[in-house]
């Protein structure tokens, strides 16, 4: 099948908006690459320290004849998803010796887990998190004793943090390790039907808390599809992991054999080898095309919208909101996972997953095959599938059918012709909206608006009984100038509830929802923000606004509304408390969130 033509023009349009920033990045890495092996330009002194704690490697690594792997980990065993991340790094050290290589922790990153913070305060520090995670890693990187790397991370920011300094890094090989989901637990749907009751004050905190710890209940990472699991997608669709690798559990003999694979392949593709493949080359236009492709047909993460571009930029590759929107008007949603069906991952792996979905859209020209990936030449090498025959990890062809068809379905049959998300302009800025779960009948909102700066308040309001009505909920100044640019997923139970009584309901907001956006519809990462002078500053409680997911618009329709003057916030008190005071250099220089409201790139 030829490629999509609107694929082929967003590709190029890509290449031809990023050619300068992309050819300055290519020649930077090309002349970091002409150096060599990084640890031949140390000194004798730079090495001993280096190899001072290595052991059985010293030998090895001072001869220089071996490629040495650095090991950067996320690893902490507060969040489910990094806990088994604990066992890796001697997995991989035993996994390379035994490839002729070596491997040493080059560092550690910080890792939050945004199921603790979310609703508090420390939500504040997520966004700007996935910034200190590429700086952190750059520091690990910085050492200069190594061939290749290996990345340990899942969750929202950390993968994309990681890819940024792996980007930036480029001229060296890289290869990211999952550690899997955690096995079903309480379906989501119950979760969110108990979340929902707790909300309408129908059941008390006990049940709800049983609830919740039935559903998180063990190792690995979450399993509604969310951010962190939009991630791991992301990663195969881009060649960044091994085929197959995304969502096998944590703790099995699959998991272990796919992370001792990975090591091997790491140390193939150095520059020391005969397959050299820096990450460079493989994050290129079409490799970020691929991956949001993916994140269409697969209904993700609206936190990729924030994350692709900035994971761009540090590749010399500039992204537009109108290239999700375009490709998502040709991409099918092939997939009905939890916000956006019943289905967990693990139920979408089993039915085929992602080397069942690469496949078909590779057929239906949706996606480019002729890119690099870790495991070689071509796209095409992701239909195939991981299998274990006595002890020893081969790949086979995956099914060409799904398994289930009410879970995944065909290109030629899906749930819906078009991806799961939209981009939004009119007089109120530039967003996106993610429609795939919200029903075609809710897709277009005209109602008056209420205005809030702070989530709480919301609940507040419905409480006390204010909320009783068709209602665009516009909570502003929470983008990542004002305050980090939280997710606002705690409201989700509340608005849901509303939309349930028959009432129409729209959110609007310069913040974030999460990856587990559903039902009601979402306008949000409104750009430029509030506290910017943004056009969400100038609205007033009670005009009409009509969010329009069909059109593509998000209007205020009063008369005088761009004569206004925007109003100004108070944001003192987001500067201090639970960290707050450290990240004040962030907020003053974070771009726009149209553009991956980066710090560092």
């Amino acid at each position: 099948m030829p490629l999509n033509d609107t694929v082929a023009r967003v590709t190029q349009r890509i290449e031809e908006r990023s050619a300068e920033r992309r050819a300055i990045y290519l020649d930077r890495m090309r002349r970091a690459a002409e150096e060599g092996p990084r640890r031949a330009h140390l000194t004798c002194g730079n090495q001993a320290h280096a190899y001072a704690a290595m052991g059985e490697d010293k030998d090895s690594l001072a001869a220089h004849r071996a490629p040495n792997l650095g090991i950067v980990t996320a690893y902490n065993d507060m969040l489910s998803a990094h806990q088994p991340f604990e066992t890796y790094p001697e997995v991989i050290r035993k996994a390379a010796r035994e490839a002729g290589g070596t491997a040493q922790v080059a560092g550690g990153v910080p890792a939050m887990c945004d199921g603790v913070t979310q609703g508090q305060v420390g939500m504040e520090l997520s966004l700007f998190s996935r910034d200190v995670i590429a700086l952190a890693a750059g520091v690990a990187l910085s050492h200069n004793t190594f061939d290749a790397a290996a990345y340990l991370g899942v969750c929202d920011k950390i993968v994309p943090g990681l890819v940024i300094a792996a980007a930036t890094f480029g001229y060296i090989p890289g290869i990211f390790m999952p550690a899997g989901p955690m096995t079903s637990g309480l379906p989501n749907d119950e979760k969110a039907r108990v979340r929902q009751r707790y909300a309408a004050g129908e059941i008390g905190r006990d049940e709800l808390m049983k609830a919740e710890m039935e559903s998180y209940h063990g190792p690995g990472t979450c399993t509604f599809y969310g951010t962190a699991n939009s991630n791991q997608m992301l990663m195969e669709f881009m060649g960044l992991h091994l085929p197959g690798a995304s969502f096998v559990n944590p703790g099995t003999d699959m998991r272990e054999a796919l992370t001792r694979a990975g090591t091997a392949r790491a140390l193939e593709i150095t520059a020391l080898g005969n397959d050299y493949r820096p990450v460079c080359d493989i994050l290129d236009a079409k490799a970020f095309v691929n991956g949001i492709v993916g994140l269409m047909a697969t209904g993700g993460s609206t936190n990729l919208v924030i994350h692709l571009p900035a994971m761009a930029r540090a590749a010399g590759i500039e992204l537009d909101l109108e290239d999700f929107d375009a490709l998502s008007s040709v991409t099918p949603l092939m997939a009905k996972v939890y916000p956006n069906g019943l289905a967990d991952v693990n139920h979408f792996h089993a039915a085929g997953g992602l080397q069942y979905m690469i496949g078909q859209l590779l057929d239906a020209g949706l996606l480019h095959d002729d890119v690099q990936t870790v495991a070689g030449d071509g796209l095409t090498r992701y239909r195939q599938e991981p299998k274990l025959k006595d002890g020893r990890l081969t790949w086979e062809d995956a099914p060409t059918e799904t398994q289930n068809d009410k879970i995944l379905r065909p290109a030629s049959d899906p749930f819906q012709a078009t991806g799961g998300m939209r981009q939004l302009a009119g007089n109120l800025g530039r967003g996106m909206i993610k429609t795939s779960a919200v029903a075609p009948e809710r897709r277009v909102i005209e109602a008056p608006v209420r205005i809030f700066t702070e989530q709480e308040d919301v609940k507040v309001a419905f409480r006390a009984g204010e909320l009783n009505r068709d209602t665009v909920v516009v909570v502003r100044f929470q983008g990542p100038k004002s305050n980090g640019m939280p997710e606002l997923h705690g409201l989700v139970p509340t608005l849901a509830v509303m939309q349930d009584r028959g009432h129409k309901v729209a959110l609007l907001t310069d913040g974030r929802m999460s990856g587990a956006s559903g039902k009601v519809p979402a306008a949000i990462h409104v750009s430029p923000e509030a506290a910017d002078g943004g056009p969400l500053a100038r609205l007033r409680d009670g005009d009409i606004v009509r969010v329009d997911a069909e059109a593509g618009t998000i209007d205020c329709l009063a008369p005088d509304f761009d004569a206004r003057e925007p109003v100004k916030a108070d944001l003192s008190a987001n500067g201090h408390g639970v960290g707050r005071e450290l990240f004040a250099a962030f907020r003053a220089n974070v771009g726009e969130a149209a553009y991956g409201a980066g710090v560092v790139v």
